[in-house]
């Protein structure tokens, strides 16, 4: 895992394919201040991070952001039994055969809302996303809300779709389907945005993509420029 400040940390994960392209994948660890450990978008687990994580702390919260982040939650259940499972509305409902312990809104207390903020990202008949800012490192952690992918992560015509779909880096944006799909709701993402934006977060970390290691408050205002932030 990769440290990236006091208290939170990344790991990479495989590629999963969606819509032809390569997805890299990448998780978030936060250790709380009672030295729980909360786990964004887990990631397939191997031998090494099942180590790593029980070196660092007691693995307490399993966190699925949206319905499409939610592959490799049955292996984590398995292995962390103790872990408190959240999700979506959507991913829960997708997700059945699955145990979870509460649903991800905005105005509701966690037991890690001292530490972690949170947006729920509504306006789109197509996906809603939680979004999540650790306070303590000022670190905004999302998963499809933005993707910036490396051209170096594409072959020739990947590159050409992925820059298309605006998923390319340095430009990354949401893709343009979920993009098109608030046309109708505009304002409310706006709010959304404007909200997410008065956390002032200085780094961004994505699920897919490059981080964004600093200047992110003018990443998201040029990422969301379609919002007119």
């Amino acid at each position: 895992m990769e440290a990236l400040d006091e208290r939170i940390w990344i790991a990479d994960g495989g590629t999963v394919p969606f819509f032809t392209l390569p997805y890299s994948t990448r998780m978030t660890v936060v250790k709380l201040d009672d030295g729980s450990l909360w786990i964004h978008s887990p990631i397939k687990l191997s031998a090494d991070l099942y180590q790593a994580l029980n070196e660092l702390g007691d693995v307490r919260y399993l966190v699925a952001p949206n319905h499409l982040h939610h592959l490799f939650l049955e292996e984590w259940q398995t292995a962390f039994p103790q872990a408190d499972t959240y999700g979506t509305q959507e991913v829960i409902a997708k997700r059945q055969d699955l145990s979870f312990t509460g649903e991800l809104v905005t105005k509701e207390t966690y037991p890690w809302s001292q530490e972690i903020h949170q947006v729920l990202f509504t306006g789109s008949p197509v996906m809603q996303e939680c979004v999540f800012f650790h306070s303590p490192s000022q670190t905004l952690i999302v998963t499809d809300l933005i993707e910036n992918f490396s051209p170096d992560a594409f072959n020739a015509w990947q590159r050409i779709l992925a820059k298309g779909t605006g998923i390319l880096a340095p430009n990354g944006k949401m893709p343009i389907d979920w993009r098109l799909s608030f046309m109708c709701r505009k304002q409310e993402a706006r709010a959304h945005m404007l909200h997410i934006l008065a956390w002032q977060p200085k780094r961004i970390v994505l699920a897919h993509g490059e981080i964004i290691r600093d200047n992110a408050t003018a990443f998201l205002k040029h990422s969301f420029s379609w919002l007119k932030v």
